[in-house]
């Protein structure tokens, strides 16, 4: 075959790749490309165990080739808003494996993401009023929702380093109760300004350990935390989440391109099932230094990839074809359309999602946006 014969057959190959172009996910096969990405929704009882009417929220949505569950404190300590499930103790263990079991039971597959909220949080959700912890002792900017409102963040607790190892055990015994519960894998969030990612960023970690510093010490905690879980699930059933683009939260980083390089450089190490990145960009408050190609660290990175932030059908399609992602993850369009990857493949409406139920709401803005099919979910 000539050189010309080759790329062009090449091309069609990359070409004929997409949405619903089954692809191999560690040891799944999955039957699409289409992710439903993890997204905060508060519906977790007071006592943070997921609740009853989230096994209907997730099986509605089983047609996804994959399925990333909101954000699942590891333990008491790790909490940041109210009514956020836990997978710390066996009640919650057990509300998980109800939900897992339901998804199954509609073909789908299914990771819990690993979180721990770091300064994002209020001692209204914490053990005994407790001060919530960070790298460092700085006040994120804003206010957060709480059972009585919106109030201040408050000054968080940095953090001692003989404290670090108890923090990575969190996140092994968070990775095991997963397990437990019935997952075929974990995903670990190091992004959106909480507690991994408050340790990636100069902009806010300033410790003088072996944590802080250089961009090998601030990734440190990161790499511990996904040797730890991959020790219990194997690489190939972990994911882990970033957002080198987004500076929320209070956090940035003076060099996004060579801090968030060196890291993804140093998670090939553990043959991950995927890299799962929030491209979207927001920039820090009078940020000047250019943004990095987001290209260049899809690049860097040896296994599979999934983009995440305002894709839609079209604009997913071409990133697969050209090989710039291998799966693409749909946040909103999920909550309003359960039955997104059949509304994708047939070119049919999409709904738009309630914003006023994102948080609130129990069952409205949550399990009543119907499917394509009167009577069925």
């Amino acid at each position: 075959m000539s050189n010309n014969e080759l790329s062009n057959s090449t091309n069609t190959e990359a070409k004929s790749v997409n949405l619903f172009t089954p692809v191999q996910l560690g040891p799944y096969e999955l039957p699409n490309r289409i992710v439903m990405a993890p997204m905060t929704r508060n519906r977790a009882s007071d006592s943070f165990v997921p609740a009853s009417i989230s096994e209907t929220y997730y099986s509605q949505r089983a047609s996804a080739g994959l399925i990333i569950t909101e954000a699942s404190q590891v333990s008491p300590q790790g909490a940041g808003y109210p009514r956020t499930p836990g997978i710390y103790n066996e009640e919650q263990i057990e509300a998980w494996r109800r939900i897992t079991e339901a998804i199954h039971r509609r073909g789908g597959r299914v990771f819990l993401q690993l979180w721990h909220a770091g300064r994002i949080s209020h001692p209204s959700v914490l053990p005994n009023g407790v001060l919530p912890v960070s790298p460092s002792s700085q006040q994120a900017e804003g206010q957060i929702m709480t059972k009585s409102g919106m109030q201040d963040y408050v000054v968080p607790r940095a953090l001692d380093t003989d404290e670090i190892p108890e923090l990575i055990t969190q996140f092994r015994i968070g990775a095991e109760n997963a397990m437990k519960a019935g997952f075929d894998g974990v995903e670990v969030h190091a992004a959106n300004g909480y507690l991994l990612d408050q340790f990636i960023r100069d902009g806010l970690n300033d410790r003088h350990d072996d944590y802080g510093g250089s961009v090998e010490n601030r990734v440190r905690l990161l790499i511990e935390v996904t040797a730890a879980v991959t020790d219990v699930w194997g690489g190939d059933r972990v994911g882990v989440r970033i957002s080198p683009l987004v500076n929320v939260h209070s956090v940035c980083d003076s060099d996004p391109e060579a801090t968030f390089s060196y890291l993804v450089a140093q998670l090939n190490a553990f043959r991950l099932a995927y890299l799962h990145v929030f491209e979207s960009v927001i920039p820090a408050p009078n940020q000047t230094r250019p943004l990095f190609d987001i290209k260049k660290l899809q690049e860097t990175f040896a296994g599979t990839y999934i983009a995440n932030g305002g894709y839609d059908a079209n604009s997913a399609d071409k990133a697969l074809a050209s090989q710039r992602a291998d799966l693409v993850s749909f946040a909103g369009l999920f909550i309003a359309n359960p039955d997104l990857p059949r509304r994708f493949r047939e070119n049919a409406s999409l709904r738009p999602a309630d914003m006023e139920t994102f948080y609130q709401g129990d069952e409205k803005g949550y399990t009543d946006y119907p499917s394509m099919d009167p009577g069925k979910f």
